[in-house]
């Protein structure tokens, strides 16, 4: 019988940001366990770390800005077919719940607050998905708006969202009858990090442990400890509900991926949010329990990425084994989001599991990162003379697609 297949999305979770990936600062006991019993790709990255860019290749498999997403405000194409076009015509049952931000969006309205929260996606619209229970945005973590599933115009639900969309996935996965495929999307930990965390009190400051690249003794410093004492408390909240409310219901024959569409540097060399090539941007947590899995935790090494997921889905929903790339991982930013503190410049690059080099629009290399040698990402060998030949014979090779 083809496995019942579920993927879980938070936005703005960073690979680092684990208590299995060595933070101190992260209590997430629930992903900790799942570890335990699933494979951790430890160097997975997302193909896009800006939300709609990556959520739109998450769904199709295809890299932005081929998959119709290029600007922020972008919808996703109404004829793009999905992951969800591809599961439902082999006949599972298909569902999405919680954050869309692929829909049509007021460009001028606030980003945070009801104005988005409440913004209608139409059917026609939700990715091929045969039940669709969310919202397009907002970024409410407590008191969202859904429609779609129970009720065609929005209506307001009070409580945690992480809680509350795991919950209503929990409820939807109960009543079904294999096979099955859901998308639970969150949008924690995402800003704003002073929201209430369900009773997660936010940490102490001045009690952080900051790696070694966010600089000290200034209002950079200041500011990463002040939003990472609430990012930290919404991770342990979100941690919480994806355990007790979703990974409960799960039968042991399920497929299941935990990921994050992208991180937020937190003062990482000077730097927040996203769309920055840098590690606390680029890469994810992904934790992996294929079908059927009897083993205990694994550790993969080589690169990933978030466009792999569709691919792996039809693999498992055909009773094929799902297997890993190897090389490398193709990353980039289709345009500039003109919001504060994101990245400046368009750029692309690729990641393997020991290097990271990345060209400017122009084809000049703007970055390159011997990770191995330098994880903080703290001598940047871009400038160095005796790297032209090889940077421009990789530009070529990243531009004709052929790692």
């Amino acid at each position: 019988m083809p496995p019942n297949i579920l993927w879980i999305v938070t936005t703005q979770w960073r690979a680092q940001a684990c208590g299995y990936a060595g933070d101190a600062n992260a209590p997430t006991p629930h992903l900790d366990a799942w570890a335990a019993r699933s494979i951790d790709y430890a160097q997975a990255v997302t193909p896009h770390p800006f939300g709609p860019f990556a959520r739109a290749a998450l769904l199709t498999g295809v890299p932005s800005p081929a998959n119709g997403v290029r600007d922020y405000f972008d919808p996703l194409p109404g004829g793009a077919r999905t992951i969800a076009h591809d599961l439902g015509a082999a006949g599972y049952a298909t569902a999405f719940f919680g954050k869309w931000h692929l829909g049509s969006r007021d460009a001028a309205a606030p980003l945070v607050g009801d104005a988005h929260a409440r913004t209608l996606v139409p059917a026609g619209a939700r990715g091929g998905f045969a039940v669709w229970d969310g919202f397009e945005g907002g970024f409410l973590l407590n008191d969202p708006w859904f429609h779609g599933h129970r009720s065609e115009r929005p209506q307001p639900e009070r409580g945690y969202q992480s809680d509350l969309v795991c919950r209503r996935a929990a409820e939807w996965i109960r009543g079904q009858r294999a096979p099955w495929f859901a998308v639970v999307s969150l949008e924690a930990p995402h800003p704003p990090y002073d929201a209430p965390a369900a009773g997660v009190a936010a940490r102490d400051p001045a009690a952080l442990a900051l790696p070694p690249n966010v600089p000290r003794g200034g209002e950079v410093e200041r500011r990463a400890r002040r939003e990472l004492a609430g990012y930290y408390a919404h991770i342990e909240a979100t941690d919480r509900a994806i355990g007790r409310e979703l990974l409960a219901t799960v039968d042991e024959a399920a497929a299941v991926a935990i990921t994050s569409v992208h991180g937020d540097m937190h003062g990482a060399h000077g730097l927040f949010r996203k769309g920055w090539p840098h590690e606390e941007s680029v890469r994810v947590p992904l934790l992996v329990r294929p079908p059927a899995h009897r083993g205990g935790g694994q550790r993969s090494a080589g690169p990933v990425s978030l466009l792999d997921l569709p691919r792996w889905a039809r693999d498992w929903a055909a009773g094929r084994s799902a297997t890993a790339p190897t090389g490398a991982a193709r990353i980039s930013m289709p345009s500039v989001v003109a919001l504060p503190w994101q990245c400046d410049r368009v750029w692309s690059g690729w990641r393997t599991a020991t290097h990271k080099l990345v060209f400017n629009a122009d084809g000049s290399p703007w970055l390159c990162f011997d990770l191995a040698a330098d994880p903080f990402e703290q001598r940047n060998l871009a400038g160095d003379p005796s790297r032209a030949d090889e940077f421009r014979r990789l530009r070529a090779l990243l531009e004709s697609a052929a790692i």
